[in-house]
């Protein structure tokens, strides 16, 4: 009963049943990225996870759900991209208070 409620057709071919677990995959990756320490690794992780779930979006043709993880992946590159150039900068007040947090 479980199992039916979640996915309530089973997939029958190989690429829909990769389709579903790239979906799992990339949920699971976006949760964790929230978790990590590192920016650098947190965009990173986002943005594949966010391109995981966009295949999902693109496979059911939600454009809502495909407009959002494109937002969101696109943002964690641009991150990403900022960190790696080393145009990414914090202003005084956030490195006061990550420092008090430690």
């Amino acid at each position: 009963m479980l199992l039916q409620s979640i996915l309530p057709r089973l997939p029958v071919t190989l690429a829909e049943t990769l389709v579903y677990v790239a979906a799992a995959a990339g949920a699971i990756m976006i949760t964790y990225g929230v978790f990590l320490e590192q920016e650098r690794r947190q965009d990173l992780v986002k943005f594949i996870g966010a391109a995981c779930l966009f295949v999902y979006a693109l496979f059911t043709g939600d454009k809502i759900f495909m407009i959002a993880m494109a937002g969101l992946g696109l943002a964690s590159l641009i991150e990403f991209a900022e960190i790696m150039f080393g145009l990414h900068k914090h202003s005084p007040e956030d490195l006061k208070r990550y420092k008090k947090l430690r």
